[in-house]
């Protein structure tokens, strides 16, 4: 070896796997030297024009005439664990600085090697794990849609999205994107809304983006032959849907149980419903508009807090795939609306009148006109040191409105409202966020409003803290 080789790529091993490591590198146009003990495998490799040449890994000669200081990575891929260990441990006696990837055949030996200094170990079985489990998801996406299109497809008139009340980016951005699938099948669909887009940011986000949405309440629905809910799951929950519309599509993120539906896909291990219709739009090979993507993009970041909370794995590919089609200044308009007047009243009445039990903290909002105000005031509160745990509550017109936030992983916020508020309104939502809403009932006869506040916040708290399964001291 008279040679020094300065190839930017070192494939030691070239059995199927290395073959096929060192073909897709070099069509990448990546300068990459292949070796192998075979005389024969190197031969075929030279017959096809790429640099090869033969060696044994466990050869501490083999690599004095290689430039490491010009190589990113060296993989070693051979099928001999133990040659692998012997040219990991070389590779390290000349370079601490070069990427190594090598090969062994048992999980047991993983950290055997990431100890000699093997930067990245590759079990065959563990990775072909991945491979079949992903491609059983794509298979069960695969079969998902074609169910979902046959549903749509069967749509002769028109199709009606409907969002869940007062709907925020996630289900904004899910909508979108079941009309654009909608479109795709030959279909025209409307995004359908009960309550109001009260938030700062909803209100920046349909306006930026120019998305037309449509009042349930100021429409005919009998113009629909077929309709979908996305971001929540039957009539009645966290919606006005009337309980006589038949739902023929569910597509949401959120736990439900005995959901009734033509095609319904409810997925509790991902972040956002936006995740779910991002994964439709990616198997369908359906580019998304900067639009769409922006609106998606921003339903994912919106819904899991920036990537920190119930963000998974699939919500950050998702949020990849959108990435080169967003808009990025207009997603730093829709995070920085300015607050209403009302949403900073509602904050000074959550901090005046906080409770706090350990690290619990309750706070009756005050009569509130926006229910979108709830949750900034839960967020703000959450901050405070010492608090894990924040429940907020308004009443707007006849019902309760809850929002809680939690960080305490010993408790999931959305079982606890469940539990605490499930037999008398409606409750859910995952670990770290929640919400409810409570008719008023027997309490809307009260006609004093401190005498009324004073009875709901008492209910409230008792309920809540029982489901969590604190004491309060009279």
């Amino acid at each position: 070896m008279e040679e020094m080789f300065s190839h930017e790529y070192i494939v030691i091993g070239c059995g199927a796997t290395g073959f096929g490591v060192v073909r897709e590198l070099v069509k990448k146009g990546k300068k990459v030297l292949a070796i192998d003990l075979s005389k024969e495998r190197v031969e075929i490799l030279r017959d096809e024009n790429y640099d090869a040449i033969v060696g044994d890994a466990t050869d501490e000669t083999l690599y004095e005439n290689i430039d490491f200081s010009k190589v990113s990575a060296v993989l070693i891929l051979t099928s001999d664990t133990n040659a692998n260990k012997r040219a990991v441990e070389i590779i390290r006696g000349i370079s601490k600085d070069v990427f190594v990837v090598a090969r062994c055949q048992s999980p047991k030996l993983k950290e055997e090697f990431e100890q000699l200094g093997a930067d990245y170990v590759v079990v065959p079985s563990e990775a072909m794990k991945s491979k079949v489990l992903e491609v059983l998801r794509k298979a069960d996406t695969f079969r998902k849609l074609k169910k979902l299109g046959k549903v749509i497809e069967n749509c002769k008139v028109r199709l009606g999205i409907f969002t869940h009340d007062n709907p925020d980016p996630d289900a904004i951005s899910s909508a979108l994107a079941l009309k654009e699938i909608a479109r795709n099948y030959g279909v025209d669909a409307d995004i359908l809304y009960y309550g109001d887009i009260m938030h700062q940011e909803n209100r920046a986000m349909v306006n930026l983006l120019e998305i037309e949405m449509l009042k349930a309440n100021e429409v005919d629905l009998s113009q629909y032959d077929k309709f979908a809910i996305v971001d929540c799951s039957k009539p009645g929950v966290n919606n006005s849907i009337p309980p006589t519309i038949k739902i023929d599509i569910v597509i949401d993120h959120h736990p439900a149980e005995e959901v009734e539906a033509e095609f319904v896909d409810i997925r509790t291990d991902v972040g956002a419903c936006a995740t779910i219709l991002t994964e439709y739009l990616k198997e369908m090979k359906i580019t998304p508009s900067r639009t769409l993507a922006t609106a998606l993009f921003f339903g994912i970041k919106t819904e899991t807090n920036d990537f920190k909370k119930n963000a998974r794995t699939a919500d950050f590919l998702a949020s990849a795939f959108l990435y080169p089609f967003v808009d990025h200044e207009l997603i730093e308009k829709m995070e920085g609306p300015a607050i209403s007047t009302e949403t900073l009243d509602v904050l000074a009445t959550a901090i005046k009148n906080r409770q706090i039990y350990s690290s619990f903290l309750i706070s009756f909002a005050g009569y509130i006109t926006n229910r979108d105000v709830l949750p900034q005031a839960a967020d703000f509160l959450l901050r405070l040191e010492g608090i894990s745990t924040v429940l907020v509550f308004g009443i707007l017109k006849d019902k309760v409105f809850i929002s809680a936030r939690n960080k305490d992983v010993r408790i999931n916020i959305g079982e606890v409202l469940k539990r605490a508020f499930g037999d008398v309104g409606s409750a859910g939502g995952h670990a770290h966020a929640g919400g409810a809403q409570i008719p008023l009932g027997i309490f809307g006869d009260v006609t004093d409003k401190d005498a009324l506040a004073k009875l709901v916040t008492e209910a409230i708290k008792r309920r809540f803290l029982n489901a969590l399964g604190v004491e309060i001291k009279e």
